[in-house]
């Protein structure tokens, strides 16, 4: 296990202020209860630009992608963090499928780069300490989102 410096801790404290900031907050939510793209259509439908969800969904992404980054240059305990978040995983996860059609559709292959790279990292920590949880979570996704297609059928 890691060891936390205090500047480590009082930055992930930080972040954590910022994530409960209200319309952040909302946001998040949004996405992790209500965002199930299963392709590019899906996605540019649910996100068409100027409304919302599509300003929650970038409010949302870029926090995190931010937070990646930070991570990723190692100015937080890797350990403590991946202990105490799954979020940003649950955020890349639900894209992920689509990511290399994205990133061709809108020529920047460098989307959600930073969360891809933390993701990854993520994913292997949490494997090593609770095998196949990770699929798990996946799978859970998976029925979240059949539930909301079902719903709005």
């Amino acid at each position: 296990m890691g060891q936390a410096t205090p500047e480590q801790v009082t930055l992930m404290l930080r972040l954590y202020e910022l994530r409960r900031e209200p319309r952040l907050r909302a946001a998040r939510e949004r996405i992790l209860t209500d965002f199930f793209p299963q392709t590019l259509e899906d996605a540019k439908q649910e996100l068409t630009l100027g409304t919302e969800k599509n300003a929650e969904f970038r409010m949302a992404a870029s926090y995190w992608e931010m937070v990646a980054g930070i991570a990723n240059r190692g100015l937080m305990d890797e350990d403590l963090y991946f202990e105490t978040t799954l979020e940003p995983w649950v955020l890349f996860e639900k894209p992920r499928p689509i990511l290399a059609d994205w990133r061709a559709a809108t020529k920047t292959p460098f989307f959600f780069s930073q969360l891809e790279e933390h993701c990854k990292r993520l994913e292997a920590w949490r494997e090593k300490r609770a095998p196949g949880a990770m699929e798990s979570f996946r799978q859970r996704l998976a029925l979240m989102a059949k539930a909301r297609a079902a719903a709005q059928a």
